[in-house]
């Protein structure tokens, strides 16, 4: 008894050939898309971080100085501290395409990538995953 049919292992082929080329268009796409940072605290934007000005520092936003932001010069962002207690916000990484996300949800903090210019009607608002 075979385990697989020969057309479940085509049909199976082709959905990750369509999904690669999805992803692959995705990427292409955004890419050279002007990004920035937004970030929010308690649901409310609190700044806007423009990230394709190549600067490497690290800040924090005034509502609350624990949580501690990295910009990288390769316009990417990421949490680098924060005095929750699970670090999920940390271990989410750099962000740098538009719809990635990341939040520290015992401090109320928000990362949201988002295009630099007026978003459009049909822009995605949020990947989920990496």
């Amino acid at each position: 008894m075979k385990l697989f049919k020969k057309s479940d292992i085509i049909i199976v082929a082709a959905i990750i050939a369509v999904s690669l080329v999805f992803w692959g268009a995705y990427r292409l796409y955004f890419s050279e898309t002007p990004t920035a940072a937004e970030i929010y605290y308690d649901s409310k934007l609190v700044m806007t971080v423009d990230l394709d000005k190549n600067i490497d520092k690290e800040f924090s936003i005034p509502q609350d100085k624990e949580v501690v932001f990295r910009l990288f010069s390769d316009g990417s962002i990421r949490f680098e501290k924060s005095d929750c207690r699970d670090k999920i916000c940390i271990r989410s990484g750099k962000l740098d395409t538009v719809g990635q996300n990341a939040a520290c949800l015992p401090n109320k903090t928000v990362l949201k990538i988002v295009r630099k210019h007026k978003p459009k009607k049909d822009d995605i608002d949020i990947i989920i995953g990496n």
